[in-house]
Parts: structure tokens; sequence; C-alpha cells
């Protein structure tokens, strides 16, 4: 059986994947699979960065708007559908495009990791919600820093819900997630893999990020986070808990100024993009370009010579 093609676009935030995945697709007759934990989220679109209506209508894309912020999303369940969108595309004849930053993500559908139900420990999980509150979410993340660091580097602090899970895996089990996911048995998928990275200088990269903060605010996140707050998403265990939108959550409570949640805002994603960049430069399956050095139409020429030749075959 011939294995699928499956083009990856993978990079830190903020980097031009949009761009380029649009244009690629356009180029190649592909249709988008989003690979972002964040984008799966009803009604949380601006501090996503979800793409736009235009560009939705522009090129399909799969694996937005997938759940409801106050619903669990597991990378498994990510996992599943994703391999469903990728048959159906490739199904009907075009090019399944992976883009995203979201590494778990990737990884997970281009390596068949394997996810067996683990056991839960409600009262271990409530200990340590209740150590967020009291402490702030930092606190449980030095907890899982020193119990699991593999982990802990690959998921931030404002992730509450993974990194409670994570420690919830430690304590039932006596070994770290990450451990657990080296030696899990894997299902290779069917996909003739062909992977690019975008990266840009490190003092571009974090203008740009920057300068997507400041958009954001422009474009209404605070009304984005507000409306989620009058909708019921901000108690509890939520996705308002992640970057983006508990710096705004906190201004909106009076915890903090808006300057300094802005600061905050943007601090906190130039640490991400650090985290996305360090993940990514380990899987040695990927061709990079720098957008610092290298045009947009340069990549994009580039990457649809290559894959053209493999769709021609």
């Amino acid at each position: 059986m011939s294995k699928v093609p499956l083009l990856v676009l993978v990079g830190p935030t903020a980097v031009g994947k949009t761009q380029v995945s649009l244009r690629l697709a356009e180029e190649l007759d592909g249709e988008i699979v989003s690979a972002d934990s964040m984008q799966v989220y009803k009604f949380m679109d601006i501090g996503t960065a979800k793409p736009t209506p235009e560009e939705r209508r522009r090129i399909p894309h799969h694996l937005l708007d997938v759940c409801l912020p106050n619903e669990a999303f597991s990378v498994a369940r990510y996992q599943r559908l994703a391999w469903d969108a990728i048959e159906d595309i490739h199904r009907r004849g075009r090019l399944p495009i992976l883009t995203g930053g979201t590494g778990l993500y990737v990884q997970a559908v281009i390596d068949g990791l394997n996810f067996p139900p683990q056991p839960a420990d409600k009262q271990y999980r409530a200990q340590l919600q209740a150590m967020a509150n009291t402490e702030g979410a930092e606190a449980v993340h030095r907890l899982l820093q020193e119990i699991d660091p593999e982990t802990a580097a690959r998921l931030h602090p404002n992730n509450l819900r993974r990194v409670i899970r994570a420690l919830e895996i430690c304590r039932l089990t006596g070994r770290p997630m990450s451990a657990h996911l080296a030696e899990e048995p894997r299902r290779k998928p069917p996909y003739n893999l062909h992977m690019y990275g975008l990266t840009r200088d490190r003092s571009e990269l974090y203008e740009r990020i920057n300068q997507r903060v400041d958009e954001m605010i422009a474009a209404g996140l605070l009304d984005e986070v507000e409306g989620l707050v009058k909708m019921g998403f901000a108690e509890g265990k939520t996705a308002l808990q992640a970057l983006g939108y508990k710096e705004i959550l906190a201004y909106l409570r009076g915890l903090r100024t808006l300057d300094e949640a802005i600061d905050l805002l943007k601090r906190d994603t130039r640490r991400y993009a650090k985290r996305q960049l360090t993940w990514f430069r380990r899987d040695h399956r990927i061709r990079w370009f720098n957008l610092s050095e290298t045009s947009v139409e340069q990549v994009i020429a580039a990457i649809s010579q290559g894959m053209a030749k493999v769709l021609a075959e």
C-alpha cells in the first residue's frame, strides 16, 4: 500500500506559518490540518491567532473550533481527529498539510504515539488545584519541574490542566509522564512525511510577537475574554487559564493593570516561542528556513518544487 503524502509545517508562534501554509495549500491543492492545542476551542479566536473567516473560506481548515472552552480536550482525541482528517483529505485527492506549533500534537500524529487510558486521582488533583489557587500556577509547575523536568520544559505554567495531569500520572504510576511516552509502543502512521520548519532571528521573532500582542489588543482581545467570562467559561479548569487569556482575565478582575497584563503576555509568549523551537529542533527530519534570510516566495518555491515531484510519482 502506498503511503499518504503529508506535508508538515512547524515553527514558533508569530513566525509566519499561516501565510506560508495558505500559499502552499493554494499551490499544491491542499487543505490545512491545524496542530494547535488552543485553536481547538470555540469562541477563542483573537487570543489564539486563529485563521480569519476569509482565510478559512480561501482554504479548508480542519481541527478548529472542536470543543467548548470548559471541555477537556486530550492529545489522544486530537490524534484520532487529525488522522481522520488527513485520511479524508487524501481520499478526496488533495494534499493534507499539518500546520502548527504544538509539538506534542504534531508528534502524536506523525509518530503514532500511544496514549493508553490512565487512572485518575481526583483528591490529589483537587489538592493541586487548591495549590494553584493559593500559590499560583507557577508553584504547581515548579513541583512538576522537580519530578519530571522533561515534561515541565514543554508545558507552560499556565497550562494548568496538563501540568496537573502530568503530576497525577507521576503519583499514580510512580514514573514520570516522559518515561511513559518514551516506552509506549507506537502505531506507525502510513505517511510519506515531508517536514519543514520556519524560524527567524530571535530579535525579529520577538518583535513580531510583541507586535502581534498589540494587534490582538487592538482587534478586541479584551472584549473576547469578557465575552467568555459572561458565557461562564472563566470558572474552574478551563481554556481561559491558557496563554493569552489568563493575563487578560487577571486585568479584568482588577489583579493587574492593563499595561502589566500586556507586558506579561508579551513576555510569556516570547518564552513559549523559545520552548517551541527547543522542541522542534530535536527532530532532525525537519528542513529549516530562516525567514529573516529567505523570502516567503523562496520558501514557497522550494517546498512546492519538492512536493510537486512527490505528488507526480
